[in-house]
Order: structure tokens, then sequence, then C-alpha cells
């Protein structure tokens, strides 16, 4: 943003205007004491000469001239701009905050999610989306479900439907990516994903969510946030998205569900005021 005028800066912003005017400005304050000092020996100088020649003073005619001389001189050496009156123009960066933000939201609904798997991510997602609604006025929602294909859905199909189906989950990112691409730049918009799962992926599948989250998405998030409904070991995707929270550690967390009682606690640890981080 521009910020006034400053002494230094590059040369591709010069302010001519500013510039012209200090350099006219310095000229005149240092020709001054020269023109003046001039004048006085010129009027001495015709004084002189105004004399009777037998009174005249040659030498003196003689030194007056020689100043005459030489302060002219000193008039032509003041250059007409200098170094010293380069103006620039400044400008400085600001911040500027943002009030817009979207949260996708990110369920896996394939068939490997148990029915009760899935209670319990609509009952963390329905907290989210209270959360959201009651303390923020400018937040948009996305809603992706997925099985091998993924799809953005509208509200009541993201907790109604009862779609199911094998698991790619890269497809969910790759569709979140493409939104995020197409609607909401990051440069105009603070962007968030939550995503719920069982954990169970199709094999190497896990491997393409990793790149995709290092390579695209995370650089551009300002928060992931990812829950494992499950009581059993971690799998694949787990492992690979450990990964991406060593490498993202302030805006990738991610935890466990085992039962719906640990959904409320888990909520509060992930969604938490950062300062409290």
């Amino acid at each position: 943003m521009r910020a006034g005028i400053a002494r230094d800066g590059v040369p591709a912003r010069i302010n001519i205007v500013r510039s012209m005017r200090q350099a006219q400005a310095r000229r005149i304050a240092m020709r001054a004491p020269i023109r003046r000092a001039l004048r006085e020996a010129v009027a001495a100088l015709e004084e002189e000469e105004r004399k009777d020649p037998v009174l005249r003073n040659p030498a003196r005619i003689a030194e007056l001239k020689a100043e005459i001389e030489r302060l002219e001189k000193r008039l032509e050496t003041v250059p007409f701009i200098d170094t010293y009156d380069l103006r620039y123009n400044n400008l400085i960066n600001q911040p500027q905050p943002s009030n817009k933000a979207v949260m996708f939201c990110v369920m896996d609904v394939s068939g490997s999610m148990t029915q009760a798997h899935k209670d319990i991510a609509k009952r963390f997602f329905l907290l989210l989306y209270l959360f959201l609604e009651r303390n923020y006025e400018k937040v948009e929602l996305v809603f992706v479900r997925h099985h091998t294909a993924a799809k953005e859905v509208d509200e009541e199909e993201f907790f109604y439907s009862r779609e199911t189906g094998g698991t790619i989950v890269s497809s969910a990112l790759t569709l979140v990516d493409e939104i995020v691409r197409d609607r909401y730049p990051a440069s105009q918009w603070n962007l968030y994903v939550a995503q719920a799962s069982d954990g169970d992926n199709w094999d190497d599948d896990s491997t393409t969510c990793r790149e995709l989250l290092v390579k695209s998405l995370m650089p551009r998030l300002q928060y992931f946030t990812y829950v494992e409904i499950t009581p059993h070991a971690h799998q694949a995707l787990w492992e690979e998205y450990e990964s991406v929270q060593a490498e993202f550690p302030q805006r990738f967390a991610m935890r466990q569900i085992v039962e719906a009682g640990d959904i409320y606690p888990v909520f509060r640890e992930l969604f938490r005021r950062r300062a409290e981080q």
C-alpha cells in the first residue's frame, strides 16, 4: 500500500514531481547567498567605475571583477538535480484481515463404516456445524461424502443419505482440492478441513492421500483435522497422516474416537483456541 514519500527506493518508484520540487528548492537555497554576494559585488564595481578616473582604484576594480567571475562560476556549478533531491513513492506491506472462511466437512460413508461409526461421524459433524453456526457469522460450509468416489452434497444429503460403497479416501481430498481451486482461492479465504473416517482405505491410496495433502492442500489450509472412528489398531491411512502431522505440526491434528462418549472431548481438544495450544 502507498505510504507517502521516502528518500530511498528503486528507480521504478521515483516520484518525478516531488524530486523536481526538491531539486528546485535546493537550487534556490544554494544560489541565494551566491546571488546576493554577486549583486553586492556588481554594485560595488559599478560604484567604483562611476568615480572620477583620478579617484578610481584599479586594484579594487580588478578584485571586484575577479570576485564576480568566481561567483558566476559558482552559480553554474550548482547541479540542476542531485541524488539528494530524489524522492520515491514508498510502498509497505499491510496485512489485510479476512473474515471469509470455509469449512470442508469430509465424511467416509464406505461399506467399512458400520452404522455405529457413521452415527458417531454424523454427531461429530453436527457438533461442528452447530459450533460454527452459533459462533461465526460468515463461515461457509462445504459437505463432501465419499466411498470409492467423492461428491459434494447439501446438508440434508450429507447427514441423511444412505449411499455406500468401497473406499478411496483420495477421491475426497482431490475433490476438496478442486473446489478450493475453483471457488475459494487461498489469497481470499481462510480454509479449514475436518475429515472423519474409520481409517480403512484401498492399497496404496493412503500414500496418494499423503502426497495430496503435503504438495497441494496443506500449503493453502489454515487447519486440517482428522478423526478416526475405530476401536481397532490404526491402519495405513493413520500412519501416512502421522507423517503429514510431523511436517505441519501446528496446522494438522488427528485424534481417535472409539465410542460416542469420546466425541465432545475430542472436539474440544481439536478446536480449542490456538493460544491455549
